[in-house]
């Protein structure tokens, strides 16, 4: 027996079958033909969308403080697309992990000379939470491209294990995203890293910062990194076609002036463009996540009073 497979075997308790029966359901979706697929990455989100009222009306919120001069009808509407993204993240990933040539076969690279401009490999692969995150994780892997990916630990251990297999199937390995020591490592050795630092973030290497002109927490240790790696930052963004035919992959050029002499400065420039990006595919990015929670006062909780959105 491998040691992959013994140290599965932790696993096989009546507590875990729950999170057994979904990946294998995955693994079966992942062999359905890719519109079949669609449809049932859809309906997964139609369905998320009538039962998950507080996530449902967290994605309100964020929406009317990113996008206030969108009606109620709009914002609306882009609410149920967003939920119909997050159920074709779900296919997808399964996708990513089980099929990946499968995958590959619909998904266009744009810009790789960007990354062809620093053979030496130390690259921050900088993205953010879009619905079709790990099909870009695949496209760089069968582009040729070794990287080190940071993700975030599950509070399931099967599910961080699970997760960390399939996302060492498109990179070198996974980097638990307080791991900067590695990081670091990585770069230094010229390993790029996958990293996506867009979420709310409260801790010692943050600041306020405008995020479509709403103050939001904001993780600044890019600059950081850049700076201890000795690396750039690249830009790299998925995209699902809007007749989910495929994917569209963009990479950008590396950050102009980055690192400098100070980090809120750059972060904002990284801000800036993944505001870019989403304005590109609106509905598919993680509008779920509270983006503005954990500021200091005197700015108010920006989801103390959800209830009201269901008003609209």
């Amino acid at each position: 027996m491998s040691e992959q497979a013994r140290h599965l075997h932790r696993y096989l308790t009546p507590n875990y079958w729950p999170v057994w029966l979904l990946f294998g359901a995955l693994r079966a979706i992942s062999v359905l033909p890719h519109a079949v697929q669609m449809r049932i990455g859809k309906a997964i989100g139609r369905m998320a969308l009538r039962v998950g009222r507080k996530r449902r009306r967290i994605v309100l919120r964020n929406l009317r403080l990113c996008f206030g001069d969108l009606s109620s009808a709009e914002r609306n509407a882009l609410t149920a697309a967003h939920f119909e993204n997050l159920g074709l993240s779900i296919v997808e990933m399964a996708m990513a992990y089980y099929r990946p040539q499968r995958l590959l076969s619909r998904v266009t690279l744009h810009g790789t000379e960007h990354l062809e401009a620093h053979p030496e490999r130390r690259v921050i692969l900088l993205t953010a939470h879009f619905g079709a995150l790990e099909v870009g994780g695949s496209a760089l892997r069968a582009y040729g491209l070794s990287f080190d990916a940071v993700f975030r630990k599950d509070r399931n251990p099967l599910v961080n294990e699970l997760i960390r297999r399939g996302r060492e199937r498109a990179g070198r390995q996974t980097i638990e995203k307080n791991n900067i020591k590695q990081m670091v490592r990585s770069l230094r050795s010229g390993v790029p890293v996958w990293y996506a630092p867009d979420q709310s973030y409260r801790r010692k290497q943050s600041a306020l910062i405008d995020f479509f002109g709403e103050p939001a927490m904001t993780n600044t240790a890019t600059s950081g990194l850049a700076r201890l790696g000795n690396a750039v930052v690249v830009g790299f963004f998925p995209h699902r076609r809007a007749d989910l035919s495929g994917y569209d992959v963009y990479i950008h050029p590396a950050l102009p002036n980055f690192p400098g002499d100070d980090p809120v400065a750059d972060t904002k420039q990284i801000t800036a463009l993944i505001e870019s990006e989403i304005r590109r595919s609106p509905a598919q990015y993680f509008w779920v996540h509270r983006k503005f929670k954990g500021r200091p006062a005197p700015y108010p909780d920006a989801y103390a009073d959800l209830a009201t959105e269901d008003s609209e």
